[in-house]
């Protein structure tokens, strides 16, 4: 992780385990597919309730669904309709890693995430201006 200046292992992890949330919402980021890479010029977003999302590896890959949860303590997300049974017999959601999956359709409702998208546009603007 790049927010520790250590480059031992156990440093690394203690500070994953204690970063704060500004930072935890960083690294439950996903790739954008395609067509959102095309259209928005960015590689990743971070992954917020609502957006649609394709799973890419595990036991539910090539299934699709919106983000129910994001749980910023575990760095896990939940998805609606992936569920696996429990011994009592009750359903319960599986939680997944943010690298396994891939943002299908990003849901723009909150204005923090429409403000870092254009931040982002007026630097890649400044960038080519000076090429």
């Amino acid at each position: 992780m790049a927010f520790s200046k250590s480059s031992k292992p156990r440093k690394q992890r203690k500070a994953l385990y204690n970063a704060p949330l500004h930072i935890r919402q960083k690294l439950v980021s996903a790739h954008l597919s395609r067509e959102l890479r095309a259209q928005l010029g960015k590689r990743s977003l971070q992954l917020r309730k609502g957006d649609e999302i394709r799973i890419m590896r595990g036991s539910h890959s090539g299934k699709a669904g919106k983000v129910a949860e994001v749980d910023l303590k575990e760095l896990k997300i939940y998805v609606e309709g992936i569920v696996r049974k429990t011994a009592k017999g009750n359903e319960a959601k599986v939680p997944l890693q943010p690298s396994n999956l891939v943002i299908t359709k990003a849901d723009f409702g909150d204005k923090m995430r429409q403000r870092i998208l254009e931040k982002t546009k007026t630097k890649s603007a400044k960038i080519e201006m000076k090429k």
